[in-house]
């Protein structure tokens, strides 16, 4: 196996970091200009090191002289995509979903028990999702007459399959409410273990799949109660932004709620048939499903 060079010398030259800002910008919507260069490069040696390769040169070789790009595409993005989440992360939205949600949806659809779809659009390693789904199975315990299935998606198929096992560090789960605590997280029986699983009642309320925002359709169900798409389209410029939020919302079902990160709050004003209801919640008309931008490219 050859030896890697310490990482002071192993750097990508810049005909390969261009050509992989290239193909994550057209294969992602991501930027990485030249000043994430080095985060990209502490990244991706990890990936070289699996590999049994020299260095990062030869990881670029292997990509764009090689032929090697299209098996190794999942595992480039895995490497550069930010997965940033949180238990209960800008709780608001889960208050909103709690409180206004699913009572508004009861009422507008007069079923006997409400039954509820919401996805979790780059759910990273599913600690949304499962918020949402702490929160709506109180609902249930406390006698709401309710049933509800959670998709959570994500282009990284390394946090999806994480987010299926649903084991976290106990310091990671600390903002979840210590009664949601004891009802839905499992301690190991060694008290030295410093981890947490996620109960598989709830487990199996959610389900994971790998989903590129980027693609230009979603092959899931389009009459979704709630989409959570929080934090990831500050990645993306203005065009594919509209772009990705029209497709998003052509899952609602009409009266159904999108929810943006709030450093996103104005990423979903022009996007005809979606209504601003709160701070970054938009809801669908209820005419019809929302029906994309009013300016179509």
């Amino acid at each position: 196996m050859a030896q890697p060079q310490t990482d002071a010398f192993d750097r990508l030259n810049d005909r390969h970091f261009t050509a992989i800002a290239q193909v994550i910008e057209t294969r992602v919507g991501i930027k990485l200009p030249k000043t994430k260069q080095t985060m990209v490069e502490g990244r991706l040696r990890k990936r070289v090191r699996a590999l049994g390769l020299a260095d990062l040169t030869a990881y670029g070789d292997l990509l764009f002289k090689k032929d090697g790009l299209n098996a190794e595409l999942v595992h480039l993005i895995d490497c550069v995509t930010t997965n940033k989440t949180d238990f209960f992360r800008e709780p608001s939205h889960f208050e909103f979903l709690r409180d206004v949600a699913v009572p508004q949806l009861a009422r507008r659809r007069g079923e006997r028990q409400l039954n509820l779809k919401i996805w979790s659009a780059a759910c990273s390693t599913g600690a949304e999702a499962y918020t949402a789904a702490m929160v709506l199975q109180d609902l249930v315990n406390a006698g709401t007459p309710l049933r509800f299935s959670i998709l959570g998606t994500d282009i990284s198929t390394e946090v999806v399959r994480d987010a299926r096992a649903a084991i976290y560090p106990r310091d990671f789960v600390a903002p979840v409410p210590a009664a949601m605590q004891q009802r839905y997280l499992m301690r190991a029986r060694n008290p030295r273990d410093t981890v947490v699983r996620i109960t598989p009642e709830l487990r199996r309320t959610v389900h994971f799949e790998r989903l590129n925002l980027m693609d230009e359709s979603y092959p899931f169900d389009r009459d979704v109660d709630v989409i959570f798409c929080r934090n990831v389209l500050i990645y993306f410029d203005k065009p594919t932004q509209l772009a990705v939020i029209s497709r998003l919302a052509s899952h609602l079902r009409p009266g159904g709620y999108l929810m943006l990160g709030h450093s996103e709050s104005m990423a979903g004003s022009g996007i005809d048939g979606l209504n601003s209801v709160a701070p970054t919640i938009y809801q669908a008309s209820q005419a019809g499903q929302a029906a994309g931008r009013r300016t179509a490219a």
